[in-house]
């Protein structure tokens, strides 16, 4: 069953989103009798040389900072929590997969779950290596898969100049019909892979979110590459096919590549290639997507097939190490706990996050004006309907005992803490700028951050207190210790009248040490600019009015700390105590942070 739910991206995070999607196994229409043509990998012959290049109508090539921050921002983790979730259950034989079983029992405030083999997954291999895929449509207006063999064309095309993060736009020379619609235009993106519409060149993760929430996008090998940095990107636009190959391209900070290739046909098919050698990364998400949609149909795409994708974005995600597979662990945790909780902050005994330093995952919101959208994924997670989000900490071990030690720039134990429980709220939001138009100037990293040359008031969703030292000339005072009043007023502690003007700073020049808006917080930093005034009324101009209001908001915001103990391990009581003793902290510093306009209550009863 497929499940669909109205609204623009609101619907993207409800649970049954990612059942399987029925469809056709008919195969779908048949690719043209004269491909693929016989040949080997042209990538590995020593006599390709890029044609001379020609100008590019559009292209652009934009690099990035690459600093990654403390969390993935990510808005949609929880498709990919779901995503996980499936893929693996719907693997297993009826007879094998694996049920939840027994929470441990709690430490004093601590609740204490053991993996049991059930909330750490498996890696699933990149094992596409050597052969090939052919997505046709099908009667669901989707596609189909089916493996093929993995000989490359052999006609590659002009080099394109790409550096990390990058997207160039290429003309089509036939309407592509792809999920329905007619496509002219491609965007062939650094990141291993071509959309339609618009470009992609973010920096936020790689991953099942990304390739469903954005743009319409034929993701060959989704994965942080960075041509600068090694290999060569062609592009063979010609009347029968439109090919695009990676040639050895590198990882980002990486000596690993991927060779691979992937052809638009005419008729709508679209074939992938991999090479057997040249391609040594394995981290990555393969499939299609018809861009700005919550459904989605995990397969295995090294089966023979045809395998029906329905209508729904169609694919799988390949990772070298485990992951948590944290719908069961939410689901263990209520197993044995009420459902009392608005967030669980999870803490583990080992390192399990590798694309952030800790991240949260929001399952639930009702809060209109703060740029978050309507959703409700907490059954999915065994909530009745409570539960709005939790944060992963990650290894416990990373962080001090001191939970109020500097360790992680200007960050400490519980300003991390403080991101990532704010993430649940905060920070989105938009505004009208002195132009009248609409601006994300106010947001950072991941576009989930504040801005590092927005004057925050050292909030803990980054920013930093800026001193304006006249003249067009700032520095930063302090940073992360607080939740400004505009935080406040998106967390439903003020009103709208109680938020003060506040400002940023316009095309920063002369910025020592050199930091960009989404820089991590600094103190010391001095830079000159252009100062920019924002009022509340030019935030609710764009997000609307945060409803419900200050007057019908919690000033209660209850938490459960989960330790989780690997499989095979005991709780150690040295730890536990390390994660109370950072709870017990936590409650005054939120306090504090709010100005006293909330409390949060971590006691588990």
């Amino acid at each position: 069953m497929r499940v669909r739910y109205p609204g623009l991206l609101a619907a993207l995070l409800i649970g049954g989103l990612l059942s399987a999607c029925g469809g056709s196994n008919n195969g779908g229409n048949q690719p043209p009798s004269n491909n693929p043509p016989s040949g080997s990998n042209p990538c590995s012959s020593s006599s390709v040389e890029p044609e001379e290049e020609a100008p590019l109508t559009g292209q652009v090539t934009t690099p990035s900072t690459k600093e990654r921050g403390i969390d993935g921002s990510s808005r949609w983790r929880v498709l990919d929590a779901l995503w996980t979730h499936r893929q693996y259950a719907d693997r297993q034989p009826p007879t094998q997969q694996i049920t939840t079983g027994r929470a441990a029992a709690d430490i004093g405030d601590i609740a204490i779950v053991q993996d049991e083999g059930d909330l750490i997954l498996p890696p699933n291999q990149f094992d596409l290596r050597g052969s090939g895929l052919r997505f046709t449509r099908n009667s669901s207006g989707g596609y189909d898969v089916r493996r093929i063999d993995a000989t490359f064309r052999t006609a590659l095309g002009r080099q394109l100049t790409l550096d990390d993060d990058a997207t160039t736009e290429v003309d089509v020379p036939f309407g592509f019909s792809f999920y329905g619609r007619s496509q002219t235009v491609a965007f062939v993106n650094s990141d291993g892979n071509v959309t339609f519409e618009e470009g992609d060149k973010a920096t936020t993760e790689r991953n099942v979110a990304r390739l469903l929430t954005g743009p319409p996008r034929v993701s060959l090998f989704l994965a942080d590459l960075d041509p600068s940095a090694g290999g060569r990107v062609f592009v063979n636009a010609a009347a029968g096919e439109y090919t695009v190959t990676f040639c050895t391209v590198r990882g980002f900070d990486s000596t690993r590549t991927l060779t691979a290739q992937t052809t638009l046909l005419p008729d709508g098919t679209i074939e992938m290639k991999y090479a057997d050698s040249g391609s040594t990364l394995g981290d990555a998400v393969v499939g299609l997507s018809p861009g700005h949609t919550g459904e989605f149909r995990p397969v295995n795409l090294s089966d023979t097939g045809p395998t029906g994708g329905g209508s729904a974005a169609v694919g799988e995600r390949f990772a070298e190490q485990g992951e948590l597979d944290t719908v069961a662990l939410v689901k263990k945790f209520y197993q044995s706990h009420p459902d009392n909780y608005d967030q669980l902050v999870i803490w583990t005994d080992a390192a399990i996050v590798r694309d952030a330093f800790a991240y949260e995952t929001t399952v639930a919101n009702e809060i209109r004006g703060v740029g978050i959208d309507i959703y409700d994924a907490s059954g999915d997670f065994g909530s009745a309907g409570r539960l709005r989000s939790f944060t992963v900490m990650d290894w416990l071990g990373k962080y001090p005992d001191d939970p109020a030690l500097k360790f992680l720039g200007e960050n400490n134990t519980l300003s991390v803490l403080g991101q990532e429980s704010g993430h649940r709220w905060l920070a989105f939001l938009q505004f009208r700028d002195h132009t009248g138009r609409q601006s994300q100037a106010l947001l950072g990293r991941g576009l989930a951050h504040w801005s590092f040359f927005f004057d925050s008031d050292a909030s803990v969703m980054e920013g930093n207190d800026i001193e304006d030292l006249g003249g067009g000339s700032f520095r930063t005072l302090a940073a992360v210790q607080r939740y400004c009043l505009l935080d406040q007023y998106a967390m439903g502690l003020v009103a709208s009248s109680q938020v003060p003007p506040f400002f940023y700073v316009e095309n920063p020049t002369n910025v020592v040490p050199n930091r960009d808006n989404e820089s991590a917080p600094r103190v010391g930093v001095t830079f000159n600019g252009t100062r920019r005034d924002v009022l509340i009324q030019d935030v609710i101009a764009v997000m609307g009015a945060r409803s419900p209001s200050v007057a019908d908001s919690p000033k209660l915001h209850r938490q459960a700390f989960v330790y989780l103990v690997s499989a095979g391990r005991t709780a150690d009581a040295g730890q536990v105590d390390k994660v109370d003793r950072i709870r017990r902290q936590w409650e005054p510093f939120f306090l504090q942070a709010t100005d006293g306009r909330m409390r949060v209550e971590t006691r588990l009863r």
